[in-house]
């Protein structure tokens, strides 16, 4: 039985899943699986997978496509690893990746969720190092995390593609909500840390490609599922660090109904926040008019480049 399942869900990316498989055949644990789940891709992305030979890659492929979430399910179901992992098709591994999740398994063995520290890419110019708050992220140390949701506050301490589960955990708290599109990660990440310690190896093992583009859809707002803020209204009430969280995350989502044109709808997100989770710089942008919001979106990779600064406003 292998110690880790690792799944990637694959949905057009010929562009970039050749570089993510040979991230993991680079690695030095090798005690793993490769769980490829084709998500109804149209383009190169199978021809370039099934032309990998090595005997840990199940491929599996659907014609249709049906979501990050069923394909992630899906893969969990087929898993036999004891430690579930993912990477998604566009990000990468250093060759330290699963070793050092191994290592903080062994410290921890008894945590619900196991993180690494990792590197945010816009570009080959452009990158950024994970920012936690009140951890510092390049220490290189392995510990158990004081508050997930304090900390998460500026950067998310689990990251999809630089994260592990222990696969019993799916069984006590569920799999991936097949019915949210756009938060389904961070909805896992909260049910996890709300009942389990979670753990944190603060080496940089991975590579978060944000502007990876191909095969990405351009989804309508309107088609967008988001986190079910609902399911943890009694758990923000007696948690002031989930509360912020979440009240980031609702922020979030009320500035791109804004920057769509559906005030009304973010203003119901808005009015839901407690301000002094807000910096200033939150508050101003949100006051801003749409078009100037557009603006400083479509720029901010320019000033990224160029200013060399890091927008976490916009993540």
């Amino acid at each position: 039985m292998p110690l880790f399942s690792i799944i990637i869900p694959l949905y057009n990316k010929e562009n970039h899943i050749g570089k993510t498989l040979s991230s993991i055949l680079d690695q030095h644990q090798t005690n793993y699986e490769i769980i490829i789940v084709n998500d109804g891709s149209t383009d190169s992305s199978e021809d370039i997978v099934l032309g990998f030979n090595d005997q840990r890659i199940k491929y599996y492929s659907s014609t249709i496509n049906q979501g990050v979430s069923k394909t992630r399910n899906y893969g969990i179901e087929k898993s036999k690893g004891k430690l579930i992992v993912f990477l998604d098709a566009d990000d990468c591994w250093y060759p330290n990746h699963l070793e050092v999740l191994f290592q903080l398994y062994q410290k921890f063995p008894n945590a619900g969720l196991y993180a690494t520290s990792y590197e945010k890419n816009f570009n080959s110019k452009s990158n950024f190092i994970a920012n936690f708050k009140n951890i510092d992220a390049r220490s290189n140390s392995f510990s158990l995390v004081e508050n997930f949701f304090e900390s998460s506050t500026i950067d998310s301490i689990a990251w999809t593609s630089a994260c592990a589960v222990p696969k019993n955990i799916f069984n006590s708290i569920g799999n991936f909500d097949t019915a949210i599109t756009h938060g389904e990660d961070i909805d896992l990440w909260i049910r996890i840390a709300l009942k389990h310690k979670v753990a944190l190896a603060t080496f940089i093992t991975a590579i978060y490609n944000i502007n990876a583009s191909n095969g990405s859809k351009q989804v309508n707002i309107k088609q967008k599922l988001f986190l079910k803020f609902e399911k943890f209204k009694k758990d923000e009430q007696n948690n002031i660090y989930l509360k912020q969280y979440l009240d980031l995350n609702r922020y979030s989502i009320a500035l791109q109904y804004k920057m769509a044109g559906d005030n009304i709808t973010a203003k119901n997100y808005y009015q839901d926040i407690d301000r002094k989770n807000l910096t200033w710089k939150h508050q101003l942008l949100i006051k801003l008019p749409r078009v100037l919001l557009i603006i400083l979106k479509n720029t901010q990779i320019f000033i990224i480049n160029f200013l060399r600064v890091d927008l976490s406003t916009f993540k």
